[in-house]
C-alpha cells in the first residue's frame, strides 16, 4: 500500500535550475563533513572536546576525569588529531592536548548551544 506524504514532491521539476553548479560544488565542499560529524557523534570524544575547549590537558588528566583508562583515552585522542580536532605537545614526560584552532572551539559551543535550546 502506498501513501502520499504532503512533506515531499507530488511531481518532478528542477526548482534550483539557476544553481545546480554552485549546488554540486558544495556537495564535492562537504563530502569531508561526515567524518568529522563520525568523529564527534561518540560520547566520549565529544567530552574529550568539551573539556579541551577549557583548557589544555595531558591525557592522564583526561583519563582520571573521565574515569576511563589511559589506553582507551589515548585511542580516542589519536582519532582526534587524525581528523585535526586537536593538537599535541610534550613537556617532558606528560603530553598535552588542546582544541586544534579557533574552529573546533567554535564548533563546539554552537552544538552545545544547539543542544541545550531544546532542554
Amino acid at each position: 500500500m502506498e501513501t502520499k506524504s504532503s512533506d515531499f514532491c507530488t511531481e518532478y521539476s528542477l526548482s534550483a535550475e539557476e544553481n545546480v553548479e554552485l549546488l554540486k560544488q558544495e556537495i564535492n565542499e562537504a563530502a569531508g563533513l561526515s567524518e568529522l560529524f563520525k568523529a564527534l557523534a561518540d560520547e566520549t570524544r565529544t567530552r574529550i572536546l568539551s573539556l579541551l575547549a577549557k583548557q589544555e590537558l595531558c591525557g592522564c588528566d583526561l583519563s582520571y576525569l573521565l574515569e576511563m583508562s589511559t589506553p582507551a583515552i589515548s585511542h580516542h585522542l589519536r582519532l582526534l588529531k587524525m581528523m585535526r580536532l586537536v593538537s599535541s605537545r610534550r613537556e617532558g614526560k606528560q603530553v598535552f592536548y588542546r582544541l586544534n584552532d579557533e574552529h573546533v572551539s567554535q564548533l563546539i559551543e554552537v552544538a552545545k548551544a544547539h543542544y541545550l535550546e531544546g532542554v
